[in-house]
């Protein structure tokens, strides 16, 4: 591992619970600590917990943000209620998706609007400056002066309850509510969100706050979790990965993500002309999730093959722990983006059959 990859602050507590360590965007995270299947298993079944501070956490106020944001992303930032948040992306000129990201609306100041966007670790200096040409100011970087932490599973609210102020079954979990509250006696931004397809929580807070929060919490016996395991776990629930099942040449509607673009409620935003054609004319390509017999497991550029002809890629494949079989993510032609439709996937030079099938898995 070379030393010129990030950390986090939470790096010496993951070397001393015996993480192995990747690079990932730029940073040395850990991929796993007991095993994949096992830390998978405990976020299905009980609570695991993340180190997330590597993702890109902005605090962006101002009296015209909604206006600037809203010539940004495809969505109409009106439909947030303040402490909700939503999932969006930021589009280029072509309707291409610089990144995803999930913005959480704060309460004003007088008529000063404050929020908070999330961005991808290995986009946060690309997402920065392209914000900050609209933005200036009112962007600031809390990048590095805060920790992030990921708690996830069935027995997540109840686990957290114990260290936080605030009842957080009051929450809206499919709003993503969000509040400032105490943690361990420090404030701190909670919010219902997450990347698991479980319920849970994802606390932002200060560097000390965040390491005394993650050693209490493995106290508890909260499992530790690493980046192999949020993979499936996303992956069973659905979710893109930035840089694999979306980039700057895919557009949101060619992601399927129909559902975050609001064209009938805002004005003009950058990509909508495209977005608008699309909508018209439909789009040649789309993700769809895929399922595959036996243990032949898709990956990351395999081709899509029907009747012979390559037509698509695999963008992302698992063998899920959940589902004992191996699913994936691919772009094919829209008239094959169908559940039920057969098509071949090349796996070291042979073929192997694909069903189509809708994305979330579980």
């Amino acid at each position: 591992m070379t030393n010129s990859l990030k950390r986090t602050p939470l790096y010496d507590l993951h070397v001393a619970a015996g993480a192995r360590l990747v690079e990932f965007g730029g940073w040395e995270m850990p991929v796993q600590y007991k095993g994949l299947v096992a830390e998978h298993q405990a976020v299905r079944s009980q609570v695991g917990m993340f180190d997330v501070s590597h993702m890109g956490k902005f605090a962006i106020s101002g009296s015209d943000v909604v206006e600037i944001l809203n010539k940004l992303i495809p969505s109409n930032l009106g439909r947030i209620k303040v402490n909700q948040a939503f999932y969006t992306v930021l589009l280029n000129e072509q309707a291409g998706i610089i990144d995803d990201v999930i913005v959480y609306r704060h309460e004003p100041d007088g008529d000063r609007e404050n929020w908070t966007m999330i961005v991808n670790a290995s986009t946060t200096d690309k997402d920065k400056e392209w914000l900050q040409q609209y933005l200036g100011d009112r962007l600031v970087d809390n990048s590095t002066s805060q920790i992030l932490l990921a708690v996830q599973g069935k027995n997540a609210i109840a686990t957290l309850q114990e260290l936080i102020v605030s009842d957080l079954s009051k929450l809206p979990r499919l709003r993503f509510g969000h509040t400032y509250t105490e943690v361990l006696g420090a404030r701190s931004f909670v919010a219902r969100t997450g990347y698991t397809g479980e319920d849970g929580c994802e606390i932002m807070t200060d560097i000390a706050t965040g390491r005394a929060l993650w050693q209490k919490l493995l106290e508890m016996g909260v499992e530790p979790c690493g980046l192999g395991c949020r993979d499936t776990l996303r992956l069973e629930a659905g979710m893109h990965l930035y840089g694999q099942d979306m980039n700057e040449s895919i557009t949101p509607l060619e992601a399927d993500l129909n559902w975050i673009v609001h064209l009938k409620e805002k004005g003009d935003f950058i990509g909508r002309s495209i977005l608008e054609e699309q909508k018209v004319n439909g789009v040649t390509r789309k993700l769809v999730g895929l399922e595959l017999a036996g243990r032949n497991i898709a990956r990351h550029d395999y081709p899509i093959l029907f009747e012979g002809e390559a037509v698509g890629i695999v963008t992302s494949g698992t063998m899920s722990p959940t589902l004992g079989k191996a699913i994936a993510f691919g772009y094919v032609p829209s008239h094959l983006a169908k559940n039920g439709q057969v098509v071949q996937v090349q796996i070291r030079g042979k073929e192997f059959p694909a069903t189509v099938t809708k994305r979330n898995f579980l």
